[in-house]
């Protein structure tokens, strides 16, 4: 098939999937964010690459962020957030690590598909990205795209969009962010 012929598809369903996202739910995020001492971040797979990816544009920032199992990961208390990225919300290892995360006290954001999985015990708040799930939830997106593709992808541009947010709410000087970019490179 013909590259501008896939990509037309999968940009498609992006902004389709992105213009599903609940505005209230970001910005519910966006504040918790901007509360925490910390934010720390768990997934497992191609989630766990967006979610890096998000950890290091809060980074540039000027927001402590962590990753889950970074040797010089600091505890969790009270005043962190830790922002759980699972479509299923039935990940074993996140789900753990939220039930852990809850036992100190941290407040959790967990960003997926499925809002009544089992992860909404451990979560204070849910941020549904609407992606096609084996569940055929209402207001899901299809997606032509092989397994999760479409919550990885939309995941990262959400944490895209989140830091665009903060940047222009806070009217941070672009040139400035410069300041937090690796320099040993």
């Amino acid at each position: 098939m013909e590259y501008k012929i896939v990509e037309k598809k999968i940009v498609k369903e992006i902004a389709a999937t992105l213009d599903s996202i609940d505005v209230q739910e970001v910005e519910q995020l966006v504040v918790e964010i901007e509360k925490a001492n910390r934010v720390f971040f768990v997934g497992v797979g191609r989630v766990l690459l967006s979610l890096e990816g998000i950890a290091k544009r809060l980074a540039h920032l000027g927001i402590q962020t962590v990753v889950v199992g970074q040797i010089t990961e600091p505890a969790i208390t009270e005043n962190d957030l830790l922002i759980v990225g699972s479509g299923s919300g039935e990940s074993s290892f996140p789900l753990a690590i939220a039930k852990k995360a809850k036992s100190f006290k941290a407040k959790v954001a967990h960003i997926g598909s499925n809002a009544n999985s089992s992860m909404k015990e451990y979560s204070d708040f849910f941020i549904r990205i609407p992606v096609q799930t084996k569940l055929a939830l209402p207001g899901e997106i299809s997606s032509v795209q092989p397994m999760t593709s479409l919550f990885e992808q939309c995941l990262l541009l959400l944490g895209d969009s989140i830091a665009l947010m903060m940047i222009e709410e806070k009217s941070i000087d672009m040139p400035s962010l410069w300041q937090y970019h690796a320099n040993l490179e």
